[in-house]
This record gives C-alpha cells, sequence and structure tokens, in this order.
C-alpha cells in the first residue's frame, strides 16, 4: 500500500483547561493551509460552544472513528481529524482506519458564540487525557472553544514540539474523494423525531462479528427492518459501524437518513444524527469489508479531456465556501455545469473537496495532498491511458461498439442510446458499474473524446 509521511507538529497538546472562566477546550493545530498559504499553527476560532455536552460528545464520536477499524479490528490505526473553517461553521473530518466509515461533525453558527471564524484546513490533536477530559463535561459547564494556538501560551511554552510523523496511505484520500462523488447522489430518504430515533439506533448492534449489509424502509416515523431491498428501502451496511453515534443519543433532535434514490444492490449511505447547533453524520461504505478507496465513482471525470485544465480554473474561485453553487461557478468560468462537477471531482482527488448531504452542495477544504499523485496511484486510470496511447481503441462502425485489444485478446465495450456503458471484461461481469468503470470503458471514453493519443502511462492495472 502506498504510504506518505506526513508530520503533525504541535506547540503542545490538546486539552482540556480549567480557568476563572471556566473550561476551555484547547485544540492544537499542525500545519495548515489558509488564503494566505500555508501556515505552522494556524488559528481559526475562539469562543464559547453553546451547548459544551453535545459537543464534546461528537467531538468523541468523530475522535472513535479515527481510531477505529471495523474490518479486521485487531489492526489498530489512529489518525488525527481535519478541522476546516469555512466562514460560519467549524467542520471536524475523519476516516476509520479501514477506509470504510467517514465521519463528520459541523458545528453550525448556532452552536458557536465568539469571534469570528477563520477560513481554513489543518489537523487537530485528539490524544488520551484530551479524550478523558471531554468525557467529563457536562451540560452545566461553560466550555470555551480555541482552535489554534494562543499567543500569549505559547510565548511562555519552553518545552519541545509534540510532533507525530503519521503515515498517510492512498487509500485514506482516495477515500475522501470517492465519498463526495457518492454522498453527492444521495437523497433524504427518512427523518426521524428524536425519540423514534434513539429507540432505532439503540436497537442496532454494538460490535462483534461483522452482520453485512441489511436493509430499512421508512414506516411512518421510524424505520423498520427488512431482509431485501424494497421499494424505498435504504441500505444499512455493517448496522454494528454506527456504534460511534451512541455518544451522542441523549442530546439527538432527530435522525436524517440519506442514500441513492434506488438501490437493488448493497449500496453506501449517510446517517445524519441532528444535535443543538450541530450535525454529526456517518458514511458507511457498501460493506464492512470494502473501504471507499476502490469505489471508482471519480475516474470517469478524471478521465475527461478538459478536467484538468477545468479544475485548474475553478480552484482559484475557491475559498473555503461553505456551500459551492455550482451554476454560479460554471457562468464565473464560461464552462458547462457539467464540467464544472468533473472539476470538482478532480479537486476532490486532492482532497480540496467535500460534499454535505444536510445542504446538497459541495464544499472547499484543502488536505496536504496533489491531485497528480492521487491520480498516478489509480491502477484503472493507468491502465486505461496506456490502451489509448497504445492505439488499443477501435470503433465500429456506427461508434457504438468499441474494440479493445489487450495483448492476445479483445474486450469490447457498447454504449447505448441513452450514454449506458457496459464491457464484456471479468471486472464488468462481477461489479456491472458499481465500482467505477473497468480500464477498457474508460479508454473508450478518452479515445471518443481524443485524450490519451500521447501519454506516456504505466501500463500496470487490473487485467481481465
Amino acid at each position: 500500500m502506498t504510504q506518505s509521511a506526513h508530520a503533525y507538529a504541535y506547540l503542545r497538546p490538546s486539552a482540556v483547561l480549567d480557568g476563572s472562566d471556566g473550561r476551555r477546550l484547547d485544540l492544537a493545530t499542525s500545519g495548515g493551509a489558509t488564503p494566505l498559504g500555508a501556515v505552522a499553527n494556524p488559528r481559526f476560532f475562539a469562543g464559547f460552544l453553546a451547548d459544551p455536552a453535545p459537543a464534546a460528545a461528537a467531538l468523541l464520536a468523530v475522535a472513535d472513528v479515527a481510531a477505529a477499524r471495523y474490518y479486521q479490528p485487531q489492526l489498530r490505526a489512529s489518525l488525527d481529524p481535519v478541522v476546516t473553517a469555512n466562514g460560519d461553521r467549524l467542520r471536524f473530518e475523519s476516516f476509520s482506519g479501514c477506509c470504510g466509515v467517514y465521519a463528520r461533525l459541523d458545528v453550525l453558527r448556532a452552536g458557536l458564540d465568539g469571534d469570528d471564524i477563520g477560513h481554513g484546513t489543518t489537523n487537530v490533536d485528539v490524544n488520551n487525557p484530551l479524550r478523558e477530559a471531554l468525557t467529563r463535561i457536562g451540560p452545566s459547564d461553560p466550555l470555551h472553544l480555541a482552535v489554534g494556538p494562543d499567543a500569549l501560551e505559547v510565548t511562555t511554552f519552553d518545552g519541545p514540539l509534540v510532533e507525530k510523523k503519521v503515515p498517510l496511505p492512498e487509500r485514506w484520500l482516495r477515500g475522501f474523494a470517492e465519498t463526495q462523488v457518492i454522498a453527492a447522489g444521495f437523497d433524504l430518504r427518512a427523518e426521524l423525531p428524536a425519540a423514534e430515533a434513539v429507540r432505532f439506533l439503540r436497537s442496532l448492534p454494538r460490535g462483534g462479528g461483522r452482520s453485512g449489509a441489511g436493509w430499512v424502509v421508512p414506516a411512518g416515523r421510524t424505520l423498520r427492518p427488512t431482509t431485501r431491498p424494497v421499494p424505498g428501502a435504504v441500505c444499512l451496511p455493517g448496522p454494528e459501524r454506527l456504534v460511534a453515534l451512541q455518544r451522542v443519543l441523549r442530546h439527538a433532535l432527530a435522525l436524517r437518513v440519506y442514500g441513492p434514490p434506488a438501490a437493488s444492490a448493497p449500496a453506501a449511505s449517510a446517517w445524519e444524527v441532528v444535535l443543538p447547533g450541530m450535525r454529526l453524520t456517518l458514511t458507511l461504505s457498501p460493506d464492512a469489508s470494502r473501504g471507499f478507496s476502490g469505489e471508482g465513482g471519480v475516474l470517469g471525470a478524471l478521465a475527461g479531456p478538459t478536467v484538468e485544465q477545468d479544475a485548474e480554473l475553478v480552484a482559484v474561485l475557491l475559498a473555503w465556501e461553505p456551500r459551492i453553487d455550482t451554476a454560479e461557478l460554471a457562468e464565473q468560468c464560461g464552462i458547462g455545469v457539467e464540467r464544472v462537477r468533473a472539476a470538482l471531482a478532480r479537486l476532490g482527488t486532492a482532497g480540496q473537496i467535500g460534499y454535505d448531504t444536510a445542504e446538497a452542495a459541495h464544499f472547499h477544504r484543502q488536505l496536504p495532498y496533489d491531485a497528480a499523485r492521487a491520480e498516478a496511484a489509480n491502477p484503472r486510470l493507468r491502465a486505461a491511458r496506456a490502451l489509448v496511447a497504445a492505439g488499443a481503441v477501435r470503433f465500429e462502425e456506427g461508434g457504438g461498439t468499441a474494440v479493445v485489444a489487450v495483448d492476445d485478446h479483445v474486450q469490447r465495450v457498447r454504449t447505448d442510446a441513452a450514454g449506458r456503458v457496459s464491457c464484456t471484461c471479468l471486472w464488468w461481469a462481477k461489479y456491472r458499474g458499481g465500482r467505477g468503470p473497468c480500464k477498457h470503458a474508460l479508454a473508450v471514453g478518452m479515445a471518443r473524446s481524443g485524450e490519451g493519443s500521447g501519454t506516456n502511462a504505466d501500463t500496470n492495472g487490473e487485467r481481465a
């Protein structure tokens, strides 16, 4: 597995500090991106949390996911959560070590009482003493939140930097990219009031063996389990992976469930607990043994002939926007909405774009990656570029069918009148497009658009 070393350098550990004006939740930041460029330890917010107890519990839930592996749980992994300041809110994000669960806490303006919220993205230190302190936060405890270094404390700090060198796998980045593409296809499927939300979530398994992909169907004000994907059903893959939501049940105001409009096979879904001034969302991959990194949802966009140039154009206009208006971006850039969406997918492979299901909109952040490295790590994309460069794609009369020569055999890629693509390869037979296009379909798309004639590419990739 490809990994890159990323150093988290904190001026001090995050902590809950006692003072004359109450408790202070001091979240130390590592190097991050801001509108002024890279900053060693950015400061994003200082003020009070409007509802300390649910905020502390929700932060612990995000940290729980970062420390968990829901598949092969004996292999522990822990990555520091990412925090993004979008000017009107703070977002805390994490991924499980197995890349099958994505967690995000959105602390909205109503949940914060303090100075202006900055703009930028960084990592925050969540250590064991901090976790223990957060569990002791009560509903009557005033809690001051500081995200970033405090200048006065830094001047009196005479100890070494708290530095952790953490290997970040490429699949972690690909997971961030895939979730924003997948979630953009979700609709709100059900909403449960507080009492029903608590009852339903408490009925779910909390651990142990994997229970596989199940289904639930809205029934009045609650959700009813079902054994198959009946009309209106939502996939609940590995329900034990929602265990982190148990921390916030006593504060829950509602539960919202998001998923694709119609799913006949196991599919990803998002589970959002509404809290006072906050939203905590867990997005589950289609199976506990199947991380988001291999879903392939971004491949079609990455294969477009203009996507790299479009992404560069769109990136200039992003400024940690909490809600990205694709129509407005299309007008500003002078390109179509579909090209803007493809450009956003490309930027997502560099960790620059997320998706908020509650607001049905993308948002801007910046993780420490570049899109070129993520693209180079994808074997299907590399193999498709190599096929086009080798002249392996030939269109039959009419253009609806293409023959792709792979070594001593051929695959046939068909495109119907509605634009649906199929292939004769084993990858397509196994997944039926459920994990993105195969390398042959990608190559045909590139050849159809005239891309790749001069591409030098690594030919490694899956062989059909």
